[in-house]
């Protein structure tokens, strides 16, 4: 993959850094986003492709990009498809700062020191290239505006924008409503956009668990109620496998 083109991770971090702040919007659920962006990415470079509900590595050559490619390795290293809320809902520690940090060794950001409460040391990212981030933003405006079906990469940034919901910040207010509704619409117009973008939202919801079982036995010590059935045995062999709680969400660094 050639370095002169951006990454859709790098576009949505640019998309959610305020310039007036030098903050990112929805830091956690953008941590979520870029790791959604990273499969999208690998998918348009044609190295892993959408099965079902799951993501399944289809040519494990590295693609040029360090990022992606530890990406692309872990997901080969699974050895079989996996489904693509399990790896967004995985822990990513330092993915957003590991894309800031490029970003500035590309010059496209730089890094401001200061103080949070006049003692702890925070560092603010400033867009250096505001051309950079008008080209991106004007893709999603013109797409949003005209209506016209957009490129996969532009209507995949649009879906993961709206995913992290980066909507309200891109959009801001009862003005930016109508914005924000055909923004969401974009979704429908990359499949892989769509399938990542909606795993990233049932993530935040905490949909991510197994399917659901039937119910659980009454009890002990509880009489089932009159005409009940009694709760099916396990086959046998075959241990109960445990429920499992909704999937931690990624730390934000």
């Amino acid at each position: 993959m050639g370095r002169s083109r951006r990454t859709l991770p790098e576009e949505l971090l640019l998309l959610a850094l305020d310039p007036a702040t030098g903050t990112t919007a929805q830091p956690q659920s953008l941590d979520l986003g870029l790791a959604g962006a990273q499969l999208v990415e690998l998918a348009l470079a044609g190295r892993i492709a959408p099965d079902g509900d799951r993501i399944a590595v289809v040519v494990p050559r590295p693609t040029g990009d360090p990022t992606l490619d530890c990406a692309l390795e872990l997901l080969r290293r699974r050895g079989a498809p996996v489904r693509a809320v399990h790896w967004i809902g995985g822990p990513r520690l330092g993915l957003r700062q590991t894309y800031l940090s490029h970003l500035e060794r590309c010059g496209m950001v730089a890094a401001v020191p200061g103080q949070m409460c006049g003692v702890l040391p925070t560092t603010r990212y400033q867009a250096t290239d505001t051309a950079i981030s008008r080209e991106i933003r004007s893709r999603l405006d013109s797409a949003i505006r005209t209506g016209v079906p957009p490129d996969p990469r532009t209507a995949a940034l649009a879906a993961l924008a709206h995913a992290v919901g980066l909507g309200k910040h891109l959009y801001p207010g009862n003005e930016g409503r109508s914005s924000r509704s055909r923004l969401r619409d974009l979704i429908r117009h990359d499949p892989m956009g769509g399938l990542v973008a909606h795993a990233v939202m049932d993530v935040q919801n905490g949909a991510a668990a197994q399917p659901r079982r039937g119910p659980a036995p009454a009890p002990a010590g509880r009489q089932a109620a009159p005409g009940a059935r009694p709760a099916p045995e396990p086959a046998r062999g075959v241990p109960m496998q445990p429920r499992h709680g909704s999937m931690a969400r990624a730390v934000a660094h």
